[in-house]
C-alpha cells in the first residue's frame, strides 16, 4: 500500500503523521518500526494517525505509536503536532479542536501566533491509575533500584510519567538510568522518566527518556507532569517555563482539580509518500 504522510516536529520531538480519515491505514508493529528506523525508514520519535471521532462531541480521534510499535495514550508535543495538521491540510477550520485519546478528550487551541495551546486533562495521583505500584499516594516515593534508592515524583498526564530532581540536567544519567526506570516493576505499563532541573519557581530545564523511544528532545505531557510534581511540593509556581533540549513549552497548572494547559510551537517539515 502506498501512504501519504507529513513529518512533523513539536521543539525536535518528531512525528510522521497520516490522515487515516482520506485513507485508509492499517500498520503492523513491523511497519511501524520500519517507519520510525533513521536509517531505513523515514524516521521519527512517534507515529500519529488522525481518525474519525469515536465519541460525542469530538471531531477526531487521536492515536499514537512509539518508535517499538507499542501505542500509547497520550503525546503533548505531539497532540500541538495534530492540531496544527488538522488545520494546515483542511481537516478542520477550528481554532478549538475537541479530539478523542484513549485517555480521555482533550481540547486542542490554534493560537494567532502560531503557536498551539492543549488543555491536558486533569493529571491522575492514585497509583492504581498510574498504574504503579504503591501501597499510599504520596507527593514523592522511594524506589529501590538494587543500590542506593531514588526518590522521584510519580503521576499521570494521560501517559505515565515518575520525575526525578538533579542538579544540572547535562550531567544527569539520563542514558544509564532512564532504562532501569522505564522497566523498573514497579510500573506495569513502563514509565517516562524525567530529570527536572529547578532554576527557580517559574523556570526549570528537562530531559525526558521516554517509553519506547528512548530520550527525546522534548516531551510535552514529561513537561506537564514535570510541573505538577515541582507544584505538588510547593517549590514551583502556577505557571512555568520549561527548558527542553528542543526548545521551551509553557506550562500552567492552579493544582487541585484544575486541568493542565500547555502551550508550545508545533512545526511541519515536509510531506512524501511511502510504499508499505
Amino acid at each position: 500500500m502506498k501512504l501519504q504522510f507529513s513529518k512533523m516536529h513539536g521543539l525536535g520531538n518528531d512525528f510522521v503523521v497520516f490522515d487515516a480519515i482520506n485513507q485508509q491505514v492499517d500498520l503492523s508493529e513491523e511497519q511501524l518500526r520500519f517507519l520510525a528506523d533513521r536509517r531505513f525508514g523515514i524516521g521519527c520519535d512517534q507515529i500519529l494517525l488522525v481518525e474519525t471521532p469515536r465519541s460525542l462531541g469530538t471531531d477526531f480521534y487521536y492515536r499514537i505509536f512509539n518508535a517499538d510499535g507499542s501505542e500509547v495514550e497520550q503525546c503533548g508535543n505531539g497532540a500541538r503536532c495534530f492540531a496544527r495538521f488538522v488545520h494546515d491540510h483542511g481537516l478542520s477550520g477550528k481554532n478549538e479542536i475537541p479530539v478523542g485519546t484513549a485517555k480521555g478528550d482533550i481540547r486542542l487551541y490554534l493560537l494567532d501566533d502560531g503557536q498551539v495551546k492543549v488543555n491536558m486533562g486533569i493529571p491522575v495521583f492514585a497509583p492504581e491509575s498510574i498504574p504503579f505500584v504503591a501501597d499510599r499516594q504520596q507527593p514523592v516515593y522511594r524506589i529501590d533500584i538494587g543500590g542506593p534508592h531514588i526518590e522521584a515524583g510519580v503521576l499521570s498526564m494521560g501517559n505515565p510519567h515518575a520525575v526525578l530532581q538533579v542538579g544540572d540536567v547535562d550531567t544527569a544519567p539520563v542514558d544509564t538510568l532512564g532504562p532501569i526506570l522505564e522497566k523498573h516493576p514497579r510500573f506495569p505499563q513502563r514509565v517516562n522518566v524525567g530529570f527536572m532541573q529547578m532554576h527557580n519557581r517559574r523556570e526549570i530545564s528537562l530531559r525526558v527518556f521516554e517509553r519506547g523511544a528512548g530520550e527525546t528532545l522534548a516531551c510535552g505531557t514529561g513537561a506537564c507532569a514535570a510541573v505538577v510534581s515541582g507544584r505538588l511540593q510547593q517549590r514551583l509556581d502556577e505557571e512555568v517555563v520549561v527548558h527542553l533540549r528542543g526548545g521551551d513549552l509553557v506550562v500552567s497548572w492552579k493544582g487541585g482539580g484544575e486541568p493542565v494547559w500547555m502551550t508550545g510551537p508545533a512545526n511541519e517539515v515536509f510531506q512524501g509518500s511511502i510504499e508499505l
